[in-house]
C-alpha cells in the first residue's frame, strides 16, 4: 500500500511539472483576447461558470462586454477561448471536420457516464460507429416509433387525469409537478424504442434500471469540488484506459456513475439477446444486425453496441424530459400563444378523424407551424445541452462572422490558435445573440421563428449541441408528446409558483429550494 501511495505521489508530481513546463514554454496565442479576471489561479473563471444560480449568468454578462469571442481563465492559470459566434462555431463542429474533439477530461468524464459509445467516440471511432448506427436512426426508423410516443404519452395522460379526478380537480385544475412524470414518460419511452424494454416508470414499478438511473446528473454534476475540477484537468496527460480506473474513487460522482455503468454493462448484453432471438425492431436490434453485416475489422466491439444502450438513455430521455418541461412552462406563461397551438391541433384532429386515422402522422405533427415555432423557442432559452468543449489538434485560424476588439484595440475577423487551444462554445449565450435573435433575444417570443428573417439564417440552429441522430430523436419524441398533452390539457401558472433554477448540471434541469427537480403547474383537463 505504501509503495502505490508512492508510486501515486511522484506519478502526480511528474504530471504538475508537465504541466507547469507546458504552460512557461507554449504561450498563449489568446492572451490579447479581452476577457472577465480570473476570481482563482487553481480554478479560474470555472468556477464562475460551475457556480452559477442560473445557468448563462455569466456568459450572458461577458458576451454582453466583451463581444462573441474572449478569453477566460480555466484550472491553473490555463487560456481557455470563449465562443458564440456563429460563423465560428460552425467551423469548429462542421467545417473543420475532427479537427476539434472533446477535450480528454470531457471524454473521459463521458466514458464514466455511457462507456464507449458514440457520444465518447472521436475522429475514426466516431466515423466507423456513425456509419454502422445510421440504419438504426434513419428517419423511417425513426418515424415508425410514433404510435409508440404516442402510446405511452396516453398513458401519462391517464395519469394526470387520475390524479386530477382524485383531487376533485378535473376541470378546475390542480398543480402537478410535471418534470418528474415527464421523466418517467421519456424513459418508458426511450427504453421501448431503443431496446424494447418495459422500465414501468410512469407506475412507478420497481425496475432496478430505473432506480440506477434516477437523478443521476442531479446527484453527480451540480457543484462540483474544486479539488474534482483541478483533478480533471490532468486527465488529459493520463492515457485513457488508465484514466477510466478514477470511477473507483469513493466521492459521490464517481459511485453513482460506476454503479451505472457496472449495472448497464450487465444489463445490456441480457436485453439485446432477448431482442434478438425475439425478432425485435428496436433501436439497438437493428444496430446489432447492421453491425453483423460489417467487415469484421470495422464491425463494432460487442462492449461497443452495450455501450450505445447507455448512450441511447441518456441522449434521448433526460433531453427531451427537460426540454418538454420549460416548453409547457413558457406556454403556462403565455396562455395567447398555448390557446393558438391548441386551435392548430384541433383542427388538425379533424383532418385526422375526416381521413379515418386513429392519430397524428408526422407529416400532421410537423405542420403545426405554432406548435414547431414555440418547441423551437423553448429550446432557444432553455438549450438543455448548454456548453461544449473542443480541443484544437492542430494550429489553425477560426474564423468570425462578428469582428471583436482585443485588449490592444484591434479590430479581428479570425483568431489565430495554437495546437491544445481548449475552447468552450456557450451554446446558451449563442442562443441571445441580438445579432441574430434581435434586440428582445432575452424574451419568449415564438412568432420570430415564423417571421425569421432568412438573410440572418446561420449554419447553427437551437440543436447545435447535439448529434444529429439525437436532435432528430429529440424533435419527434417532443412533437408527439407535446401534441398530446396540449390537446388533453390547460397549463398555468398556480397562484404561488415555487422559485425556479435553471442548474448548471451536465443536463440543465429545473430546481426549486428544498424541492429538487421541479415544475410545478396547474394542470386542467380542455373541456
Amino acid at each position: 500500500m505504501a509503495s502505490l501511495s508512492l508510486i501515486a505521489g511522484i506519478a502526480a508530481v511528474v504530471l504538475v511539472l508537465r504541466y507547469v513546463f507546458i504552460r512557461l514554454f507554449r504561450p498563449s496565442t489568446v492572451k490579447d483576447l479581452r476577457g472577465p479576471p480570473s476570481p482563482s489561479f487553481w480554478i479560474g473563471n470555472e468556477q464562475d461558470i460551475r457556480y452559477q444560480d442560473q445557468v448563462g449568468d455569466v456568459e450572458f454578462k461577458w458576451m454582453h462586454d466583451y463581444g462573441n469571442a474572449w478569453r477566460i481563465a480555466g484550472n491553473l492559470g490555463e487560456d481557455v477561448l470563449m465562443i458564440t459566434d456563429p460563423k465560428a462555431i460552425q467551423y469548429i463542429l462542421h467545417t473543420s471536420g475532427y479537427k476539434y474533439p472533446k477535450p480528454e477530461e470531457n471524454r473521459g468524464f463521458v466514458r464514466l457516464i455511457v462507456g464507449q459509445g458514440i457520444i465518447w467516440a472521436e475522429g475514426e471511432t466516431h466515423r466507423r460507429q456513425r456509419k454502422i448506427m445510421n440504419p438504426a436512426f434513419s428517419p423511417a426508423q425513426l418515424r415508425s416509433f410514433l404510435p409508440l410516443f404516442q402510446h405511452h404519452t396516453q398513458r401519462l395522460i391517464q395519469k394526470w387525469r387520475e390524479e386530477l379526478v382524485g383531487k376533485g380537480a378535473v376541470f378546475s385544475g390542480a398543480t402537478i409537478n410535471i418534470a418528474p412524470w415527464l421523466s418517467r414518460a421519456t424513459l418508458d419511452i426511450i427504453a421501448a424504442a431503443g431496446f424494447n424494454y418495459d422500465v414501468g416508470a410512469l407506475d412507478n414499478a420497481s425496475s432496478e434500471l430505473h432506480q440506477q438511473y434516477a437523478n443521476l446528473f442531479i446527484d453527480s454534476t451540480l457543484y462540483p469540488s474544486m479539488f474534482d475540477t483541478i483533478f480533471k484537468s490532468f486527465w488529459k496527460y493520463i492515457p485513457s484506459d488508465i484514466l477510466h480506473f478514477v470511477r473507483f474513487l469513493p466521492s459521490r460522482e464517481y459511485t453513482r456513475f460506476r454503479n451505472y455503468t457496472q449495472f448497464m454493462r450487465k444489463f445490456a448484453p441480457e436485453i439485446i439477446r432477448k431482442n434478438e432471438s425475439a425478432g425485435s425492431k428496436d433501436i439497438i436490434t437493428v444496430l446489432q444486425q447492421a453491425n453483423a453485416s460489417e467487415d469484421a475489422k470495422t464491425r463494432l466491439s460487442d462492449v461497443e453496441v452495450w455501450d450505445q444502450v447507455a448512450t441511447l438513455l441518456v441522449a434521448g430521455h433526460d433531453t427531451t424530459a427537460t426540454a418538454l418541461t420549460f416548453f409547457l412552462w413558457e406556454l403556462a406563461k403565455d396562455p395567447a400563444w398555448q390557446a393558438k397551438i391548441r386551435d392548430e391541433i384541433q383542427t388538425a384532429r379533424a383532418h385526422v378523424c375526416a381521413r379515418g386515422d386513429e392519430d397524428f402522422s408526422i407529416a400532421d405533427l410537423e405542420g403545426l407551424p405554432a406548435l414547431q415555432a414555440a418547441l423551437k423557442e423553448s429550446l432557444r432559452l432553455h438549450p438543455i445541452v448548454w456548453s461544449g468543449q473542443r480541443t484544437a489538434t492542430e494550429a489553425d485560424v477560426i474564423p468570425l462572422a462578428y469582428p471583436i476588439v482585443t485588449k490592444s484595440g484591434q479590430h479581428i475577423s479570425e483568431i489565430p490558435i495554437q495546437k491544445g487551444q481548449k475552447v468552450t462554445i456557450s451554446t446558451c449565450a449563442y442562443n441571445r445573440m441580438p445579432e441574430i435573435w434581435g434586440p428582445k433575444a432575452h424574451e419568449w417570443h415564438p412568432q420570430r421563428f415564423l417571421d425569421i428573417d432568412k438573410s440572418k439564417q446561420t449554419g447553427v440552429g437551437v440543436y447545435a449541441n447535439l448529434e444529429c441522430w439525437q436532435a432528430q430523436l429529440l424533435i419527434i419524441e417532443q412533437q408527439a408528446i407535446a401534441a398530446a398533452l396540449l390537446e388533453n390539457f390547460d397549463f398555468t401558472i398556480p397562484d404561488k409558483p415555487a422559485v425556479i433554477h435553471r442548474k448548471p448540471t451536465a443536463i440543465m434541469m429545473p430546481l426549486a429550494d428544498g424541492l429538487g427537480l421541479w415544475m410545478g403547474l396547474k394542470v386542467k383537463s380542455v373541456q
